[in-house]
């Protein structure tokens, strides 16, 4: 059993976050955000927005730029350039969809 103030729970919970951070932005940079948005009802966004709230639950100032940027490994506008397409109308349907689902 572990507890979330116990220094070796930080410690693994923290290679988890690395590794499905890594995961999404190195090995599938080809899935968009919309479709994580749309199956998972969060995206590498989300990580960045949980990412900033987190450090500021530590007394951490962090703006929306800097949290990307810890998350995407470089500014979002860099990532998004190579990486992102403009969604389908058939995405933003199942988008729609999905958010009523996920409330």
């Amino acid at each position: 059993m572990t507890h979330d103030d116990d220094p070796e729970t930080l410690h693994i919970e923290a290679a988890v976050f690395r590794r499905l951070r890594d995961h999404l932005l190195r090995q599938r940079p080809d899935v968009q955000n919309i479709d994580l948005m749309i199956l998972a009802g969060f995206c590498r966004n989300c990580l960045a927005d949980w990412y900033r709230e987190a450090a500021e639950a530590r007394g951490i100032a962090m703006t929306k730029d800097e949290s990307r940027e810890a998350v995407y490994g470089e500014p979002f506008a860099e990532w998004k350039a190579r990486h992102q397409r403009e969604a389908t109308p058939e995405q933003l349907a199942a988008f729609e969809a999905a958010s009523r689902r996920h409330g």
